[in-house]
């Protein structure tokens, strides 16, 4: 059964579930599903509207759950999303700095741009962008680019038929090519599940002995506790642990010639973040390691240390990067 011929038996079901993927990360070929299922509705087999809402209500129920995903995991999210790149940090900033940039818009085109538009509804989120003002701009933006699709493959129907019939022809070798990009997925995938046993060996520490000990000053060195969380951007009133000092992980080499001065014997390193399973701290404190820099880990991070009652102080105004309003 060809493309077309699919399009026109599952038409409805297959352009929902496949844009719902999508809107959730996965890598699924939105255009092609799009054109295909307009090229089904001019041949009469599918009504264009009813496609349409498909794909659009499909594409914002996914958007959704990530909007909230962000809002309630913060950069964790983003992270996950991005772990799969060369680049990770370099992932999370390039795309976040696109819509620093271009501000609470860029959800009206972000669908257009690849990768923007799976990143963009969880930094939305993440950004406590008003969940309201959030659905306004997501539907308008879903609503152009599935209708924009859509529409073309409506329009230039006969032509996008030759061309599936050919891809047809060749269906063996975007078979193999399929298969070989799935395998180098799943292989990358399981490169860093690997990868990330070593961090097991990080030894972590309960915010709430840290704390207890520094308030009865049990410990014998001294206690030097780094903010390591991965953005690098604060809201204005953000806090951090008191008299803590800040680490940048995506400069992590140059932070070293600061840091050392805190690597003597005499010190204890304590590092903290505020994503989930402490991703962020394992990953600098490995790092570290390998610099014979000696650290533990805060479990929990931040919001472990604030619910333990340590003490916290606002982020020093030099390192507040402002984020636009979008509440």
């Amino acid at each position: 059964m060809n493309l077309i011929a699919l399009a026109e038996h599952h038409g409805y079901a297959a352009t929902f579930i496949i844009l719902l993927g999508s809107a959730l990360g996965l890598p699924l070929p939105l255009s092609l599903v799009l054109l295909t299922a307009g090229a089904a509705a001019h041949n009469g087999s599918l009504l264009l509207p009813l496609v349409i809402l498909a794909g659009w209500s499909a594409a914002v129920i996914g958007d959704t759950v990530m909007y909230l995903g962000g809002r309630y995991t913060g950069w964790w999210l983003l992270a996950w999303i991005c772990r799969i790149s060369v680049n990770p940090e370099n992932c999370i900033f390039g795309s976040a700095k696109q819509f620093y940039d271009r501000g609470p818009k860029t959800l009206l085109f972000a669908k257009f741009v690849p990768g923007l538009g799976t990143v963009a509804a969880p930094l939305a989120g993440s950004l406590n962008m008003k969940m309201t003002r959030f659905l306004r701009l997501d539907m308008t933006g879903v609503l152009g680019y599935v209708t924009a699709w859509t529409v073309t493959g409506y329009l230039f129907s006969p032509f996008i038929t030759l061309i599936l019939l050919w891809v047809q022809r060749v269906g063996h070798v975007t078979a193999a090519t399929t298969m070989i990009a799935v395998a180098s997925y799943g292989g990358w995938l399981l490169y860093n599940s690997l990868r990330d046993r070593r961090y097991n060996s990080v030894e972590r520490v309960a915010a709430q002995e840290l704390w207890t000990r520094m308030r009865e000053a049990t410990h014998e060195k001294l206690v030097v506790i780094a903010d390591v969380r991965s953005h690098g951007y604060y809201d204005p009133g953000m806090l951090r642990i008191k008299n803590s000092i800040r680490v940048e992980p995506s400069r992590l080499k140059e932070e070293l010639i600061a840091l050392r001065e805190f690597m003597a014997p005499e010190c204890e390193i304590y590092l903290y973040c505020s994503c989930a399973r402490e991703a962020t701290s394992v990953r600098v404190a490995h790092m570290l390691e390998q610099e014979n820099c000696s650290t533990k880990v805060i479990r929990g991070g931040l919001k472990a240390w604030l619910k333990a009652g340590g003490p916290t102080e606002p982020v020093p105004e030099g390192d507040v990067e402002h984020l636009p309003r979008f509440d």
